[in-house]
Order: structure tokens, then C-alpha cells, then sequence
């Protein structure tokens, strides 16, 4: 029985043929499909890499354009001198002078023929006061002057005909002497006359104010019919001591407080780079013009002006701007 099971369990000789057969068979067929995958894949790989340059020089070509569109529309700056900066300090856009135009003398506005924002010339008329009594003073004097010169063309006359008498003893020397002592005295009164006449010549030249340069209105300070003086002489509502403010808007400083802690970073004429608050894409050419002679005690500061070089109307007087000052030699 053990025989017969034994022998059920027996491989014939052809069946293990078979089986090997069969294995190998499936091997080279896997094979086979294995190199036919690597041939068709390889195409494909080359055409990825090819793809993706592509994909990388359009997006460089892309970042190239917008770039170029961007700094094609990009407005214009104005760019000063490159150099480092050692200190900033923010201050305020001030005018290098502002001139207050006041009267000489006690009087009455009669007329204002600019208004604040307006520009100016050097020698425009601006204000006319009211010059009523300054003309009647110059008629008064120009009738004095004219008295006085009648009475020099008198004693002229009168001198002349004694000198010719005194040479033939009809009148004495002493008479002659003293027509020309007259006429010596009315001379005198002629120049008094003439001095009289062109200080009232004067005080109406006066009543007609002009602009001292050429610049704009800041401030109009008194209107017509207004009451004005050289000079206040107390109290809050007193008179006027001046008609307008102007200034030369092309004349334009930054007042910085610098801390006495950064004083050996500043010098006279140290190069700087002033930049306006309202406009931070602007910056312009300027130098350190004026050190104050005398510290500010309670804040620790001493004041600085720098003068702004070729400002334009961007930059606004009282306006804040920061100051760059610049490494000496840059």
C-alpha cells in the first residue's frame, strides 16, 4: 500500500521538462516587455526636458517684458549725488529770508493789489497809502522854495545896482555889504526850501510801496482802510507793523535740531540729500549753509540749515522733510 501511494507521488521525466519550459518562457516574455517599456519611455523623458526649458525661458522672457514695462512707466525721480550717508535727521522746508514789507511812517492802506499765492517782481507796486496829507506838505514846500528863490532874484538885483553905486561914492561900502549879506541869507533860504520840498517829495514817494525782489506773496498782514506803523508800541490790537511777507521761492533751506551727540558728523558745506516728506521718490542736492553759533540748553540740539540746491515746485515751505548728511569727501 505504502508502495502504491509512493508511486502516485512520482514526476515523470517529460512532465519536468514541461515546467522548465514554462518558466523560462515566462522570463524572457517579462524581459522582453521590459526593454520594449525603456524604449518607449526614453521619447518621452527627452520631450519632458524639452518642455520644461521651454516652460523656464517663457517665464524668463515673461520676467524680462514685465520688468521692462515696469521700469518703462515708472515716473520720473530726481536723484542726487550717490554717497554714504553718515546722519539723518528730519526738519522742516524753510525760506532763506522771508522779508516783511512795513511802511516808514504812520499811515493809512488805501490800496493792496496783491492777494497771498501771488508772485512779485523786484520794483512792482504791491500797497498804496493814502498820501493826501504827504502832497499837501510837498505843495506847501514848493511854494516856499519858489518865495525864496523871488527874493535871491530881488536882492541880486538890489546888490548889483549898490555895488555899481558905492564905486562912485553915491553909496557907501557899507551898504553894498549889506545887500550882499541879504542876498547871501535868501540863498540859504533857497536850499532850506529845497530840502523842505524834497522831503515832502519823499515821504510821497513813500505812499507808493514796492516789492524789494522778485518772489511770491506768503502772508497778507493789512487790507485797505487799515491803520499802519514802522513799528508796533504795545498790546495785542495795536497798529500794524507790516502790510505783506514775501520771499524768493527758489531760495529754500531745511531747519534740522541735530543732538549734540552727532555735532563732529556735521561740518560748513558737508554735502547732503534732502528728501520731502510728502514726496519720498524725490531727493535733492543740498549742503549744510548755516551752524547756530549757540546750543539749545533744554533740548540738548543745536539748529542746522542746510540750503537746498535748484528746488522746484514740489517743495513747500513749513513742509517736513528728512536731511541725509553725506561722509565727508563724497
Amino acid at each position: 500500500m505504502n508502495t502504491d501511494k509512493l508511486s502516485g507521488l512520482k514526476i515523470e521525466p517529460q512532465q519536468k521538462q514541461r515546467t522548465q519550459k514554462t518558466f523560462w518562457s515566462i522570463v524572457i516574455t517579462v524581459i522582453v516587455v521590459l526593454l520594449l517599456a525603456l524604449l518607449i519611455a526614453q521619447p518621452w523623458a527627452k520631450d519632458s526636458r524639452a518642455a520644461a526649458k521651454n516652460d523656464s525661458a517663457g517665464k524668463t522672457v515673461s520676467t524680462n517684458s514685465i520688468a521692462a514695462t515696469s521700469t518703462a512707466v515708472s515716473p520720473p525721480v530726481t536723484t542726487g549725488d550717490a554717497g554714504e550717508k553718515v546722519l539723518t535727521v528730519n526738519g522742516y522746508i524753510i525760506n532763506r529770508e522771508r522779508i516783511e514789507i512795513s511802511p516808514r511812517f504812520l499811515g493809512v492802506v488805501k490800496w493792496i493789489g496783491v492777494k497771498k499765492g501771488d508772485a512779485v517782481t523786484n520794483g512792482q507796486v504791491v500797497v498804496l497809502l493814502d498820501d493826501t496829507e504827504y502832497r499837501a506838505r510837498l505843495a506847501e514846500a514848493q511854494g516856499q522854495l519858489a518865495a525864496a528863490q523871488a527874493a535871491v532874484s530881488r536882492d541880486e538885483l538890489n546888490f548889483q545896482r549898490i555895488e555899481n553905486l558905492s564905486r562912485t561914492d553915491i553909496e557907501s561900502k557899507q551898504s553894498a555889504d549889506n545887500a550882499r549879506l541879504i542876498l547871501e541869507a535868501d540863498r540859504a533860504s533857497v536850499q532850506a526850501a529845497q530840502g523842505a520840498r524834497d522831503l515832502a517829495q519823499t515821504y510821497v514817494d513813500w505812499c507808493t510801496i514796492r516789492s524789494p525782489l522778485n518772489g511770491v506773496v506768503l502772508e497778507k498782514l493789512a487790507n485797505p482802510g487799515e491803520l499802519v506803523m514802522p513799528q508796533s508800541f504795545g498790546g495785542g490790537r495795536g497798529p500794524s507793523t507790516a502790510l505783506l511777507a514775501v520771499a524768493d521761492p527758489q531760495d529754500l533751506q531745511v531747519e534740522i535740531d541735530v543732538n549734540e551727540a552727532d555735532l563732529s558728523k556735521i561740518s560748513l558745506n558737508r554735502k547732503c540729500h534732502i528728501s520731502p516728506e510728502a514726496y519720498p521718490d524725490k531727493t535733492y542736492n543740498g549742503y549744510v549753509a548755516e551752524i547756530a553759533p549757540e546750543a539749545d540748553r533744554a533740548k540738548g540740539t543745536l539748529q542746522i540749515k542746510v540750503q537746498i540746491l535748484n528746488p522746484d515746485k514740489f517743495l513747500t515751505p513749513q513742509l517736513s522733510a528728512k536731511v541725509d548728511i553725506l561722509k565727508s569727501g563724497d
